[in-house]
């Protein structure tokens, strides 16, 4: 039985648009991509060319800085275009989908009686290797290293987050023999955390641990500090739960099926409910008319805290699980900060909207403010359930000290663990950002 772990720090945001559990399977869309912006700290080289077929499983392109790592094509059709941005900067490779989808062979491996170093080149090969993130610094993690320990959340805490309890309702067997090739890339232990609120899941070769409290609850990273924390030279590896099921899929069928169930939200959208598509899709394929054709919307591919904006005509992001609209915000209020704002939330009390507290708002992109002086509140450790100085942990990071930055828990935290904070901030600092610049400049000064 699993000791349940209580977060007293944290906040919900209620917002309208949650997703209804019906669920849609929609048909292949006319164009995916796949894009390096998706990866921290790859630099991309390509394998293929416009005009080329490919099916799903096939090689695109490779990380420059580990060529064993490939991003393979998650249907099969022809390269329609490799998009770049400034200084020839691959933005995303864009496959015009076939109608019907044909896979790469790559044979299904008996994981009991398989070598890990057998596991880890199907994973290589079929491009899910790329599903394995490595902590510290939330990138892909490298095949040449045992990681002390794996993490699987099995639930998100994030507004307008999918309930993977309904999405992953039919892929038991799939999340099974996924939790079964885990066990054997480390020669620790594999965390699976789950909401105290619902049941435990029944997999064999796992930890469970469940949490209870408000968003964070869910991040992985958060559950990592309070289960067994990094430390400098550790490393552990995380895994999405659905990307869970993908891994377990190879294994089964010996093809790459990305297929996913993804909850569409937002108070911009018609009919907030789930789809089953393949990762990549192109955003008007998945929302098909569910959002007003006049509307001044943003397009984010995952949740409104993390998420990134794609725009209308964007896709669905590689680690993606959600696809959130919401309006645009870009608004001037006459003379905002003196109306009573019963619609507008806040975690003070200088709108009365505190005395509503289950109400769900529609809320906007709107910063209400420029960017202002970042001043010592204690805010922020209000929000963040880890035993981390945030505000001298950004500081340190802006400093670029890279000393007071080990010292402050440069190692256990990413972008997504500073979320909440940077949704309180007074100062409206991209916190998000400062923190992938110390992660960035660690890197740089680790080679």
């Amino acid at each position: 039985m699993s000791k349940t772990i209580k977060l007293c720090k944290g906040l919900d945001i209620k917002l309208q648009g949650a997703a209804e559990k019906k669920t849609t399977v929609l048909g292949l869309a006319s164009t995916y991509a796949v894009s390096p912006l998706d990866f921290e700290g790859i630099v991309p080289k390509m394998l293929v060319k416009v005009g080329d077929a490919v099916k799903a499983g096939t090689p695109l392109f490779f990380n420059k800085n580990n060529a064993s790592v490939v991003f393979t094509s998650p249907v099969s059709g022809t390269v329609a275009a490799v998009v770049r941005g400034e200084k020839r900067r691959i933005l995303a490779v864009e496959i015009a989908a076939d109608s019907t989808i044909a896979y790469e062979e790559f044979g299904a491996l008996d994981v009991k009686t398989a070598t890990r170093d057998q596991i880890v080149e199907l994973l290589l090969k079929s491009g899910l290797w790329t599903l394995l993130v490595q902590r510290p610094y939330g990138i892909i993690a490298n095949p040449a290293d045992m990681p002390k320990s794996i993490f699987v959340s099995a639930f998100d805490s994030a507004p307008l987050a999918p309930d993977y309890g309904y999405t992953l309702a039919d892929d038991k067997q799939a999340l099974q023999k996924g939790f079964e090739v885990l066990a054997r890339l480390t020669e620790g232990k594999v965390h699976l955390s789950y909401n105290a609120k619902d049941a435990a899941p029944a997999f064999a070769g796992v930890e469970l641990h469940a949490f209870q409290g408000k968003h964070p609850a869910g991040n992985v990273g958060v559950q990592i500090h309070h289960i067994d924390p990094i430390n400098k030279g550790e490393k552990v590896w995380t895994v999405g739960y659905a990307d869970v099921a993908i891994i377990g899929r190879l294994f089964l069928t010996g093809k790459v099926d990305m297929t996913r169930t993804i909850a569409v939200t937002g108070a911009e959208v018609s009919a907030p409910a789930y789809v089953k598509v393949i990762a990549g899709a192109k955003l008007d394929s998945i929302l098909n008319g569910n959002v007003a054709a006049d509307a001044h919307a943003r397009y984010i591919s995952g949740n409104v805290l993390t998420g990134r904006n794609v725009g209308k005509d964007g896709y669905l992001g590689y680690y993606a699980n959600q696809i959130t609209v919401i309006p645009e915000g870009d608004n001037y209020e006459l003379l905002g900060w003196a109306m009573p704002r019963f619609s507008k939330f806040s975690v003070s009390r200088a709108y009365f909207s505190w005395l509503f507290p289950n109400r769900k708002y529609n809320l906007d992109t709107n910063l209400n403010g420029e960017e202002r002086a970042f001043v010592v509140t204690g805010l922020y450790e209000k929000y963040l359930p880890m035993d981390v100085y945030p505000m001298h942990l950004l500081k340190a990071i802006m400093a670029a000290d890279l000393d007071k930055m080990e010292a402050l828990g440069i190692y256990e935290v990413v972008e997504e663990d500073f979320a909440l904070c940077e949704f309180v901030d007074p100062s409206k600092t991209e916190m998000q950002q400062i923190i992938r610049n110390g992660i960035n400049l660690m890197i740089k000064e680790g080679e």
